[in-house]
């Protein structure tokens, strides 16, 4: 996550000052990913070093502000344009959870994949429910601000990224079967063998809440 970018843009409508930027950066992205202040002025000093932001004396209540600079408009445009690389992905904790698993004793792989399994399908089903209760509000009139339609495509992308996650622990599941049968090896406890590749679990109940709530 790029939090510099983030606060370029945030101060490209205009100066704005730490705190401000925090709340705002939460209210676009539904506090998915929340900051506190210490690294928004952490960042802001930063950017200030490298030229991309200016300090732009202060607001009525003496807060200091903090205007984007020709530098960092330049940076923005760039960050915009540039596709985000894939070459070198972050590292992913269940990814290396079930890896380290693999051949670990007393571990039951399987039994990782269901208990993450429940928990994956648990967070799509509360964000189908938020981004329906998302669409309503926006649909109704009732929400036509761009943090609203910036908070459902941050939404959309949870949505698409657990059910990703969800076919991926599935297909782990038959993978571990079809090995230990090619092996010999009966599979470890857990649920029954499937008959073929499972499709993506349904997206349905439980009440919605925003991540973290």
């Amino acid at each position: 996550m790029s939090i510099r970018h983030g606060l370029l843009a945030l101060l490209e409508p205009g100066p704005r000052y730490g705190s401000q930027l925090r709340s705002e950066f939460e209210s676009r992205t539904g506090a998915t990913w929340p900051l506190n202040v210490g690294q928004v002025y952490t960042t802001l000093n930063r950017l200030e070093r490298d030229g991309m932001v200016a300090q732009d004396g202060e607001d009525e209540a003496g807060h200091a502000l903090y205007a984007i600079t020709d530098r960092g408009r330049a940076e923005l445009k760039s960050w915009f344009a540039t596709p985000v690389d894939r070459a070198s992905p972050p590292r992913d904790e269940l990814a290396i959870k079930l890896a380290m698993a693999v051949g670990t004793p007393g571990v039951d792989i399987r039994q990782v994949i269901q208990s993450q399994r429940h928990h994956t399908v648990k967070a799509m089903q509360d964000y189908t429910r938020l981004k329906a209760q998302a669409l309503a509000s926006i649909e109704s009139g009732g929400s036509t601000e761009r943090d609203d339609v910036a908070w459902l495509l941050v939404l959309e992308q949870l949505i698409f990224q657990t059910e990703a996650e969800a076919r991926w622990l599935d297909h782990c599941e038959v993978r571990l079967i079809r090995l230990s049968a090619a092996t010999g090896r009966a599979p470890a406890p857990g649920r029954p063998q499937p008959a073929e590749e499972p499709s993506s679990p349904a997206a349905t109940g439980s009440a919605g809440r925003r991540p973290g709530g």
